[in-house]
């Protein structure tokens, strides 16, 4: 975080209430954190300059959309040279049920989270992924049954050790 400003007690406050709510008023987040109106919404631009907010997004409610199912995909590499990684990396992206990709330590490289209409929609995506080479040895697939705990939020005054 070089050059980012350093982040006071209200600088997260504004954050934590920005993560709860993102539709609240400046007047209102004013109000929450012990701030006037003016000087909360230059902290609010301050933080978006600085790249503490990165975007205000909606939550949509998934399963009242669509029939979908969440897939859990361990996958291990052929090599593990540089270009490995980055060409896997690279193709990766292309796919868009693919929600989250992690490069991981232990025992594969990679963590993977799809959002895929079925299973069926999923072995065919896996199938195609196999076919184009991308240097995957091996793969190993959790379908999430049911969904106990989805924070839309991190903890952000825990990590901070503000609580």
């Amino acid at each position: 975080m070089v050059g980012m400003p350093k982040l006071d007690r209200i600088d997260i406050n504004i954050l934590a209430q920005l993560q709860g709510n993102s539709r609240i008023s400046n007047v209102e987040l004013a109000d929450a954190v012990g701030l006037s109106p003016s000087p909360c919404l230059a902290r609010v631009k301050r933080l978006e300059r600085s790249g503490y907010i990165s975007s205000f997004n909606a939550t949509l409610n998934m399963a009242k959309l669509v029939d979908h199912m969440t897939v859990f995909t361990e996958v291990t590499l052929d090599d593990h040279k540089r270009n490995d990684f980055i060409k896997f990396e690279a193709e990766i992206r292309r796919y868009e049920a693919l929600q989250e990709c992690h490069l991981v330590s232990g025992g594969y490289d990679y963590l993977l989270k799809f959002l895929i209409p079925s299973i069926s929609a999923y072995q065919e995506m896996m199938e195609g992924i196999l076919e184009r080479n991308i240097g995957v040895e091996k793969y190993f697939s959790y379908v999430v049954i049911k969904t106990i705990i989805q924070r839309e939020h991190v903890p952000l005054k825990f990590l901070l050790g503000s609580e």
